[in-house]
């Protein structure tokens, strides 16, 4: 493998120009494929197999306007009246009028006629049909909407808009990531001293982030891409472009400041490093692409796009950052006498204690207290994420003074909070009319006296005649636990219902959809987990040549997401400093929350784990000394494992600003996560369980060495020029 990058990056060195172009090329491809086919997006997260999708999947036949979006009128008297004072209703009825003349809109039904008035006869409640999914529902026709509800008010009734015609916020990028990308200048900066050095992690990113995203949007012609897709494509393929060129510029410019040629050091760099961006970027790449398994086309495309972006990544640090090299020249060297060149030749040669070799030494002077005392905290942290409550989020999620958060509450406290989260139960009969057998489902659920039940209504035969609907109205609302509760007891009452009738009886709706998506989820959780944390696990394996390598990877990486979980917990369902944040209200967290962040903070943690033990690897294939070769990866590789996490901090901080709360516990659970795993995970447990094990960190049973492929991520055959690797012969004679 380091023979392979090696010359890879000495031709891209030598042939800067045309690996340039090359580049250049693909990016004019994959904005011209852009500007062609444009991109379509898409929300709606479908659940194969599940009984909420058939039965949307017969709504779609039998009833199409019932897929469609929806959008609630929601009006209050004024104090002393009701809506059933003259003025108030003509206000009400004349707003409902021109709210099914307003664009898209294919009906708005009267709440007199549909006998939707609370019991105080003070709120009417609206609902207007739009026969378009959520996506191709345009922004001006909502906007249309609310001017009209606006209207009512300046007549003196409060009027609000509510229901799914609001969605998450999706791709927006604003102040919070620009200040994010303004940090990792910064960072950049710091870490080199030259302004140069600090841009060419940034170009390579946004060049590898441009033809990934670019790439992605065209796609969803074919396959599913949902508003968070590219968002976590963005977050996840700016932090990692990142840091993959930060780690072969840093081993490029220590080798510039020992006096290296630089076409050699480039390759060398590209050889060695790069070896390291390989391995880390197929962890992560690993772990994203093991959504699929999941069986949600949603997270799924959702995980291939962001593995997308990381391939990008990889692909430009490996090829483009060392043709750029070539472009820079010597230039890249630290100028002779400045600090930046005198900390690189005294760390490189060991004459000079960086931070990283002092805080190695520090927490290795004791390792089995550092062991100890970093479990227990962490334990501690991730003691909330006992708690952790799943849903999907809704109008009851969003911003308290936005139009369709006060339409939510007005709606749970005239109605009841179950009216935000109704049950449709479709009934299909066998003999053709399903109106006799809906009616006698209807009984038999009012028979079962179910305690969360408000009302079972009277059926509703579809457009084709097919299907009968009843709306079962919930006494809680769409995300409390006592609504998943009678979604499954009515599933387990409606065979023995659907045996007695002669029919087919599904329970689906929105609110069905969602706790469908969380069962999901939860039951794949640990499957997934099994298959992305095994397939990492062999490739430590392979790359590490040990067996408590990757099994103190996998280690860290649960106390790492442990205490994000724990973090997320605490802010987002206690509201522990939620108005710091920008947390609207407390409540479940976002159902995909647990296994994206798994996702992306596995491979990212397993990033932090190859850039530090390799260097130690390399160092104890050099040496044969277990102690030292930890001091010395430390040295070598915490100032950039400490820039690393810094700059995906920031990154991830900065999405924390986004007002998309599918996004925000997410980006919040991996800044956390980041800074857990980087410095008190990778940077101190590590070190310490190493020292505490000694040599057995390096042992590999002879039959499974012998079995084992040897990938030389360390570079050894690069210090032989015939290319012999003999590093075992070379441990032998040193130690």
């Amino acid at each position: 493998m380091a023979t392979l990058l090696h010359s890879l990056g000495r031709t891209a060195f030598r042939h800067r120009g045309g690996f340039l172009i090359g580049w250049l090329l693909l990016i004019a491809l994959a904005v011209g494929g852009l500007a062609t086919f444009g991109s379509h997006r898409d929300s709606e997260a479908t659940i194969p197999g599940s009984q909420s999708q058939q039965g949307i999947d017969v709504l779609e036949k039998s009833q199409p306007a019932a897929t469609g979006v929806t959008a609630q009128l929601v009006f209050v008297a004024p104090e002393g009246a009701t809506v059933d004072d003259p003025a108030v209703r003509a206000v009400i009825q004349r707003t409902v009028r021109d709210a099914a003349k307003a664009p898209q809109v294919q009906t708005a039904v009267d709440p007199f006629d549909a006998k939707s008035v609370s019991a105080d006869r003070r709120t009417a409640l609206a609902q207007v049909l739009y026969p378009v999914t959520r996506d191709a529902l345009e922004d001006s026709s909502v906007t249309a909407l609310e001017k009209i509800a606006g209207a009512a008010r300046t007549d003196g009734l409060r009027a609000e808009v509510g229901g799914t015609i609001y969605s998450t916020a999706g791709l927006a990028v604003g102040i919070g990531e620009v200040i994010g990308l303004g940090v990792a200048i910064l960072v950049l900066v710091l870490t080199f001293g030259s302004l140069l050095a600090a841009g060419l992690p940034l170009l390579t990113a946004l060049i590898g982030l441009t033809v990934g995203l670019m790439g992605l949007l065209p796609v969803s012609h074919v396959a599913t891409v949902s508003s968070t897709a590219p968002s976590l494509a963005l977050m996840v393929g700016l932090a990692v472009g990142i840091d993959y060129a930060l780690l072969i510029l840093s081993r490029h410019r220590t080798q510039l400041a020992d006096g290296m040629d630089a076409e050699e050091s480039a390759a060398r760099a590209t050889g060695t490093a790069g070896g390291a961006v390989v391995f880390a970027g197929l962890t992560v790449i690993i772990a994203l692409s093991g959504l699929s398994v999941v069986g949600i086309p949603f997270l799924s495309v959702m995980g291939l796009a962001a593995a997308g972006t990381v391939l990008m990544a990889v692909a430009v640090a490996i090829t483009l950052l060392p043709a750029l090299f070539g472009f820079a020249g010597t230039r890249l060297r630290p100028r002779p006498g400045s600090r930046a060149e005198r900390r690189e030749r005294a760390v490189a040669g060991g004459r000079r204690m960086s931070g990283g070799e002092r805080w190695a030494r520090l927490v290795t002077r004791r390792p089995l207290a550092t062991v100890i005392t970093v479990v227990v905290a962490l334990g501690v942290v991730a003691l909330p994420a006992a708690q952790l409550a799943l849903a999907m989020p809704d109008n009851g999620t969003a911003a308290p003074d936005s139009t369709q958060r006060k339409a939510y509450d007005l709606i749970s406290d005239a109605f009841g909070p179950g009216r935000n989260g109704r049950l449709l139960v479709l009934v299909q009969s066998a003999d053709g009319d399903p109106a006799p057998a809906a009616t006698e489902v209807a009984t038999g659920l009012k028979r079962l006296d179910l305690p969360e039940v408000v009302s079972v209504s009277a059926p509703e035969v579809s457009e084709d005649g097919s299907t009968a609907i009843l709306t079962v109205v919930p006494k809680a609302g769409p995300r409390d636990e006592r609504t998943e509760g009678l979604v499954r007891d009515i599933r387990a009452e409606t065979p023995e219902l659907a045996a007695k009738t002669d029919t087919e009886i599904l329970v689906t709706g929105s609110t069905a959809a969602a706790i469908d998506v969380s069962d999901r989820l939860s039951a794949s959780l640990l499957p997934f987990a099994s298959i992305v944390v095994g397939l990492a696990l062999l490739l430590l394996l392979l790359v590490f040549r040990s067996l408590v390598v990757p099994l103190k990877a996998a280690f860290g990486f649960l106390l790492s997401v442990g205490a994000a979980f724990g973090a997320v917990v605490a802010v987002f369902q206690w509201g522990w400093l939620a108005d710091l944040i920008g947390v609207p209200t407390a409540g479940p967290v976002f159902s995909f929350m647990p296994i994206v962040l798994i996702a992306v903070l596995f491979g990212l943690a397993m990033d932090y784990e190859v850039f530090l033990v390799s260097r130690m690897r390399e160092d104890y294939v050099h040496t044969g000394k277990p102690y030292e070769s930890v001091i010395a990866g430390s040295r070598h590789a915490s100032r950039v494992v400490t820039a690393a996490a810094l700059i995906m901090f920031a990154v991830f901080a900065s999405f924390v600003t986004a007002d998309d709360l599918t996004l925000k516990p997410i980006a919040f659970g991996l800044a956390v996560g980041i800074v857990v795993d980087a410095f008190l995970v990778r940077m101190t447990l590590v070190p310490a369980v190493l020292a505490l094990v000694g040599k057995g960190a390096w042992w590999l049973p002879r039959p499974l060495d012998r079995l084992l492929p040897d990938l030389d991520i360390e570079g050894a055959k690069l210090d032989r020029p015939d290319g012999v690797d003999d590093r075992r012969g070379l441990m032998n004679v040193r130690t």
